[in-house]
Formats: C-alpha cells, structure tokens, sequence
C-alpha cells in the first residue's frame, strides 16, 4: 500500500489544550513529541499545532495537538479552537492555586463548544514540585464533580506520568476514524516537517502513575 494510502487511513483526532499560563502545557507537548524539557519557555502566542503518529497495539492514530495560549487576552481565539475537538486537555499546575481554581472556568468553554461530544481530561502538571498546594485528591474529586473522563497527575520536567497520560488517553478514542478532514488541517499536518511517530503499545513498561478515570 502506498505512503499515501496509509496515510489517508490514519484515524486523526484533535486534541487542545487549556489553562492558564505558565502551567506547562507548551512543556508537556514538548516532553511527549521529543522527551526533552526546558526550563525556560517563551509564552504561547494564540496558538500553536503540532502532530504525531501513534501506535497503541492495533491501532495507528494520528494526534493533532493544538497548544492554546493561557493569557487573558487570548481567550476570544479559544472557542474556535475548541470546537471541533476530540479531546479537552485541561492542564492545571498544582503548585498554583488560581490555576486550579480556573479549571471550572475552562470546563465551560468546552461543555459550551462540545457539550457532551468530547472526552475531557484533568492534568496536573509539576507534581515534582515539593512545594505543591493542590493534592492529588483534591484533583481526583474536582474531576469527578465536574464529570471528567480522566485525571492524572504528571512533570514535564521528569517525564513523570506523561508518556502513560497519552496512552490512557489514546485508548479512550474512538476506534472508527472520526478525524476532523478539514483540508486546512489535513494540509498543516502533511507540511509539519515536525511530525513525530511514536510506539506507545500497551506492553511498553512505564512506571503507573496517579490516575482516575472518572
């Protein structure tokens, strides 16, 4: 089968993340497609894309990660970015209050978007930190209050949990292609010099991180 044809196969799905700034959310992308950190990133200007091939056992998958900026001034760009969406990545750091606090703000930008139609995950970022203020339980029940898909606790900066955070989410897809195929996307992805391919099967030892799939 050609490159072309495998290609179309590929089931694609949109995944956006959301937060406040300085949370980590450019951090852990960048931790997921290069297994790099950073200690120090630029802010996020509007928007950025990124893209990556999946293998999970059966499946190829290819995930279309949309960074969304975390400013104030940015917020009126982040329906339309929403919108069509598979998956709400909703990224706290639990080292900071106010962000823990926005959750529920962010939460609606999406039910307002998606309603029902969109698997929404909590992720709280940093847990290297020692001097955190939001505790893993209080993410757990936050995320079950608000009827999340999935919350997990992660660190960009060790790579703690991020590997096992897309494969849990992965495996929440649906299995049948329902990719956006909008030909704007369709044709970012297939110019994105950076586009990354990753086997994340479910026999690939890592160690468990805190999570609930709520």
């Amino acid at each position: 089968m050609s490159d072309k044809g495998t290609q179309k196969m590929l089931t694609k799905h949109k995944i956006v993340f959301l937060g406040d700034q300085g949370v980590g959310k450019t951090s852990l992308i960048t931790r997921f497609m290069y297994n790099t950190f950073d200690t120090h990133y630029a802010a996020t200007i509007g928007i950025d894309f990124l893209s990556k091939t999946m293998y999970l056992d059966d499946k190829t998958i290819r995930l279309q990660l949309w960074d969304t900026a975390g400013q104030e001034r940015f917020r009126s760009l982040i329906p339309s970015y929403i919108r069509d969406s598979k998956v709400a990545m909703i990224v706290y750091d639990v080292s900071n209050k106010e962000s823990f606090d926005d959750i529920p703000r962010w939460c609606d930008y999406v039910r307002t978007e998606r309603g029902n139609d969109v698997i929404i995950v909590l992720v709280g970022n940093k847990s290297d930190l020692p001097d955190r203020v939001i505790s893993t339980e209080e993410g757990e029940k936050l995320s079950k209050s608000l009827e999340f898909n999935l919350f997990m606790e992660t660190s960009s900066k060790n790579g703690y949990g991020v590997k096992n955070l897309f494969k849990k989410v992965a495996k929440l897809l649906p299995t049948a292609n329902s990719g956006n195929d909008d030909n704007e996307i369709d044709n970012a992805i297939d110019q994105d010099n950076n586009a990354q391919t990753i086997n994340i099967s479910t026999d690939t030892k890592e160690p468990e991180s805190d999570s609930c799939a709520c």
